[in-house]
């Protein structure tokens, strides 16, 4: 007997379903309670219509899937993977993902769900339609962030929403000089600065003050963090650009670098950090009544039409 996961109602079908999705990953937390009901129900309804499902070791032996990789095999091996959570697990599973062909979709199973647009409840119709061939496909990139110490590589990562320099403590300022394809910006006293992506535009930056960027746009934000003075404001530029960003010398705070706050970059006084835009792009997929208005005015609680 398999575990028991709630009172699914899943109905499961004779027929095999025509999809272009010929393997599917399933990606998600075993040990989040909600999440894994989630998970179990869509295994199921998949596994009903006939389609191969794999996913990461510990899931896999949890809904007993016969098929088990490692996330970076299932970039390599699924042609679509549904991330069940919130838009920090999409998040650290996009920064695999993005190295290969394979399409993403969210199922949301956190708070705001930028990035997960299935309704937990109600994925059954929305998934047919999606395996049917009835989506909108929309490539999102990636930022590459690169820490250098006199001029060698210390460290690398990505970032599908931003990448954030700060002190590394609360409340403590720190002094860094900003150039644009090497041209000096500016200098800056700040507790730091993210460089956020469209995708970002709405996280880490939004909540900073930064202006929201729709994901079609080739450009990233730079958002000063508490600036030491009233002039500082978000600049957007476009993402074909270089920054570079130089910690000043008198600076001994433990800086550090954060890829999606979910990795962290360590950087010393005088190092220099790169950040551009990554060949690596994410493919996700949306429901084909996907509105990217309509999600801001529902996750922001903005005014409807007046009439």
């Amino acid at each position: 007997m398999g575990a028991n996961y709630g009172d699914s109602r899943v109905k499961k079908s004779n027929h095999t379903m025509k999809t272009e999705f010929k393997t599917i990953a399933l990606i998600g937390k075993p040990n989040h309670d909600a999440a894994f009901k989630t998970l179990g129900k869509i295994y199921h309804w998949l596994d009903g219509h006939k389609i191969k499902v794999i996913s990461e070791p510990i899931l896999a032996k949890k809904l007993r899937i016969a098929d088990e990789y490692s996330l970076e095999d299932i970039g390599k091996v699924a042609d679509l993977a549904i991330v069940v959570g919130g838009d920090g697990h999409m998040l650290g599973a996009a920064r695999v993902l993005c190295r290969h062909k394979i399409s993403v979709i969210g199922v949301n199973r956190g708070q705001l769900g930028f990035l997960t647009d299935i309704a937990p409840d109600d994925f059954e119709a929305q998934l047919e339609s999606v395996l049917k061939g009835q989506y909108i496909a929309e490539s999102r990139f990636l930022l590459e962030t690169e820490v250098y110490r006199h001029g060698q590589l210390q460290s690398s990562n990505l970032a599908m929403n931003e990448a954030v320099l700060h002190a590394g403590k609360v409340a403590h300022m720190i002094e860094f000089e900003v150039y644009i394809n090497d041209e000096f910006m500016y200098s800056q006293r700040a507790d730091g600065i993210i460089v956020a992506t469209p995708t970002g535009s709405t996280a880490y930056a939004l909540s900073a003050g930064g202006t929201i960027l729709s994901p079609e746009l080739n450009a990233f934000m730079l958002l000063p963090m508490f600036p030491h003075t009233l002039s500082a404001r978000p600049i957007s530029i476009d993402a074909q650009s270089k920054v570079k960003l130089v910690v000043a010398p008198e600076n001994n705070l433990g800086q550090c670098v954060s890829c999606d706050g979910q990795v962290h970059l360590p950087v010393l006084a005088g190092d220099e950090i790169i950040i551009k835009r990554s060949k690596h792009k994410l493919n996700l997929v949306h429901p084909e009544d996907y509105n990217y208005f309509e999600v801001l005015r529902t996750k922001l609680q903005w005014g409807n039409q007046l009439f």
